[in-house]
């Protein structure tokens, strides 16, 4: 027989594995490559994600910083999607920072507050009902004022909400619940240059238009790291055609002073005497403008008697800048034929700082570099609605500037409100950290806290927490249940954030620009104007304040109530008609025909004071309170870190792509020389240690900070265990950015994670719901 033939199998194991190796190389199915598809975005988008293809678009204002970016949000159903910056928006003109575009996705975090909590007898926040949270709020609040009187409840808010939800608060808590003292943390960064402005110029009157940036021929810029903290301002400068001389003033070499034509380190808290010196050299030489100052000025004759103790060689061991170098930074501004002086948080954060922002005013005036194309005394803002917050909380003034302790003013806002002039208190608030200190004194006992952060942001930050502990009562109002405060309180009341609410914000420059509901609020939480409304329907002056409806019937009041102020913007008509305009400045009085996209102040030479002048405004310089000494030899500065991080980082911290942006925990920048002195290595965990507490960093040795000094961004909880709290006399602001502190490695045993050395400060628990 015939053995069979046996046929061998058709091998398939050659075709299937270079089908698997074909479908790694070029996947055609699966989620990543869903994610990877693109398709036309149509409205001018180009092309996006196909699953993020909008139906609709809608441009709004950023609601981060203070330069106001527009942002196209992209719709679809109604609802946000994904955004790109505007680029027709007269702010941004199409650019936007790492935070911008993440501004939606911070909105998904988990840790947002749904649903109102109460502390219970177990110490714990559990949810409660918003009727049982609104009871709660009024009884507490009401029982502390009437065994302690109406001074014993307090408020502190933010420049984080739309101008129409500061307002109805101000209304609220002054004029329908009886408080006297409100806050806000404009406080913490902008009260010295309202302060300036106000004793300068008459009123809080930023006076430039962003277009100022790409006209000027010499930008000054004084204790601001423009490239981080204000990112697209810095694209605005590079922008400029006329090739300016950049002259940075700042004791660190950020990245801003790297950039310029010219860095000035001078030793911190220097400034005063240095711009003294520089205007003495501009006076000495007769590089003034005398027809300037005898026509618009009062004061000069004074101030430059004051200036001929400040010759460069005489200051030069208190600023440690060389004489000369100030004498050519002198022929620079006398040379310039538009020069802009601009500040930010180096100057206001400072225990002088109010007479610093002068001090540059005063350079602006007597070279008569104000009122015309590329120049001006320009602070830059902090948050995205801290000039709403300064004209309109209805805390440090009342409503558009005016003064609670004028009988005029209080009879002219009860007349535009419709209400009882006995209701508007007739003394002003006291200022954040004197409400801190009647706290300490048993005069405060109920506080209520709203979209801002103190217990991570206040200095001397063990000191702050403990205080806020001690309280009867404390009501925190947040996105965020996990925020700082809101673990301390007694109360959360989960709040909205931006892009789940409507309402305006303005800008550094003065824009009121529109924000918009593009998005639901997660759970229960409501907006903030609508949980002041159910606390007025609760306390009992609901109708009082029955016209505050909505934020465009604010809107409509706030128009009102600025008639007859220089920021009068009873011209702009309604929303849509900021929408259209790319948003508008104030001033803007009705009619408002013809209204210029890009105004600055001051064009004819008339300030506000009564007599039509601005003031010189000056004083010596002081030395700092706590200066290194023996056991503490540094000087520790505070700062923003990266442009990818803002303040206590509550919503930052939230975005996965900005998370990667920045160093995870906190670091401190140390000299080489002082790093080699103190046996410390590059990253090496070190302790920083003040006389208020000690904390640990990674150390990063850098020749940026220069010898003597460290420093440490603000946006970490552990820095401000260490600051100091003392203020400007003038406007009460925190010196945040001068303290004596020591530095040692960790060595041994101590060398362990961020985590477990981050500080010796007392630990406060985080409650926590729901595990």
């Amino acid at each position: 027989m015939t053995e069979p033939v046996l046929k061998a199998k058709p091998r398939r194991t050659a075709p299937k594995l270079v089908g698997q190796v074909r479908n790694l190389i070029h996947q055609r199915d699966g989620v990543l490559t869903h994610d990877l598809v693109r398709a036309p975005g149509e409205f001018g988008l180009g092309q996006v994600p196909a699953k993020l293809k909008p139906d609709a678009t809608t441009t709004m204002t950023c609601g981060f910083c203070s330069t106001g970016c527009g942002l196209n949000i992209h719709l679809r159903d109604g609802q946000a999607v994904n955004l790109s910056p505007a680029t027709e928006y007269p702010v941004n003109l199409g650019m936007a920072c790492p935070k911008g575009w993440e501004a939606l996705n911070v909105l998904d975090a988990p840790d947002r507050a749904t649903t109102p909590l109460l502390r219970g007898a177990d110490g714990r926040l559990s949810p409660t009902s918003w009727d049982t949270a609104m009871s709660t709020f009024c009884d507490r609040m009401q029982a502390i004022q009437r065994q302690h009187g109406p001074e014993s409840v307090a408020f502190l808010s933010t420049g984080q909400m739309p101008t129409e939800e500061q307002a109805l608060l101000g209304a609220l808590a002054k004029f329908g619940m009886g408080m006297v003292h409100g806050d806000g943390n404009t406080r913490q960064c902008m009260a010295t240059a309202a302060t300036a402005y106000k004793q300068s110029f008459g009123y809080d009157a930023p006076p430039f238009t962003y277009q100022d940036f790409e006209e000027s021929d010499v930008i000054v810029l004084v204790g601001s790291n423009l490239c981080i903290a204000h990112p697209i301002m810095w694209e605005r400068v590079l922008r400029n055609r006329n090739r300016p001389k950049i002259i940075v003033i700042d004791p660190r070499s950020t990245e801003t002073a790297m950039a310029a034509s010219k860095h000035l380190p001078l030793k911190p808290k220097g400034d005063l005497a240095l711009f003294y010196a520089i205007a003495h050299v501009l006076a000495r030489q007769g590089w003034i403008d005398r027809d300037f100052l005898d026509a618009h000025t009062t004061g000069y004759d004074g101030f430059a008697q004051h200036l001929q103790a400040y010759a460069p060689n005489a200051v030069a061991a208190r600023t440690g800048i060389a004489p000369a170098l100030v004498e050519e930074v002198a022929d620079v501004i006398h040379r310039g034929e538009r020069v802009s002086f601009w500040w930010t948080m180096g100057v206001n954060q400072s225990y002088e700082g109010t007479r610093v922002a002068q001090s540059l005013i005063n350079l602006a005036l007597m070279t008569g570099n104000i009122g015309r194309p590329g120049t001006g005394a320009n602070s830059i803002t902090g948050q995205a609605n801290a000039m709403g917050s300064r004209l309109f909380s209805n805390t440090t003034c009342l409503y558009g500037g005016r003064d609670f302790e004028n009988r005029a003013d209080r009879e002219h806002v009860a007349g535009v409100l419709g209400i009882d002039g006995a209701r508007i208190p007739t003394q002003n608030s006291l200022p954040y950290h004197q409400i801190l200190e009647r706290v300490r004194a048993g005069k405060i006992r109920g506080l209520w806290f709203i979209c801002t952060n103190p217990a991570h942001s206040w200095s001397q930050q063990a000191d702050a927490r403990a205080l806020l502990k001690s309280l009867d009562f404390l009501a925190v109002q947040d996105m965020y249940h996990s925020a700082d405060t809101a673990a301390l309180a007694d109360l959360v009341l989960p709040a909205a954030g931006w892009g789940e609410k409507e309402g305006t914000f303005i800008n550094s420059e003065r824009r009121l620009g529109v924000i918009k509901k593009v998005k639901q609020a997660p759970g229960e939480a409501l907006s903030d104007f609508s949980i002041f409304r159910l606390i007025a329907d609760r306390w009992g002056c609901g109708e009082m304040l029955s016209e505050w409806s909505s934020p465009e019937a604010a809107f409509e009041i706030l128009k009102r109530l600025s008639v007859g102020t220089p920021c009068d913007f009873s011209g702009i008509e309604n929303y849509l008609h900021l929408d259209r305009n790319g948003g508008i400045q104030w001033p803007c009085p009705a009619p408002a025909e013809g209204v210029a996209g890009q105004r600055r102040l001051f064009e004819d030479g008339r300030f506000y004071h009564a007599d039509g002048r601005a003031r010189f405004l000056f004083d010596p310089p002081t030395d700092m309170p706590e200066p290194p000494d023996r056991d503490y030899p540094y000087l520790l500065l505070t700062g923003r870190g990266t442009a990818s991080q803002w303040h206590t980082q509550t919503r930052t911290s939230k975005s996965a792509v900005l998370r990667k942006l920045y160093p995870a925990g906190v670091y401190v920048e140390v000299n080489p020389g002082d790093a080699r002195r103190e046996g410390v290595r590059p990253q090496q965990r070190v302790w920083v240690a003040s006389r208020r507490g000690r904390v640990a960093a990674t150390a990063y040795v850098t020749p940026t900070i220069r010898p003597g000094q460290l420093f440490m961004p603000m946006h970490y909880p552990e820095t401000n265990r260490l600051t100091l709290s003392h203020f400007d006399p003038h406007s009460h602001q925190p010196s945040y950015k001068d303290c004596a502190v020591r530095i040692e490695a960790i060595r041994g045993a101590e060398q362990r994670s961020p985590q477990k050395t981050a500080t010796e400060a007392p630990s406060v628990s985080r409650s926590t719901y729901g595990d």
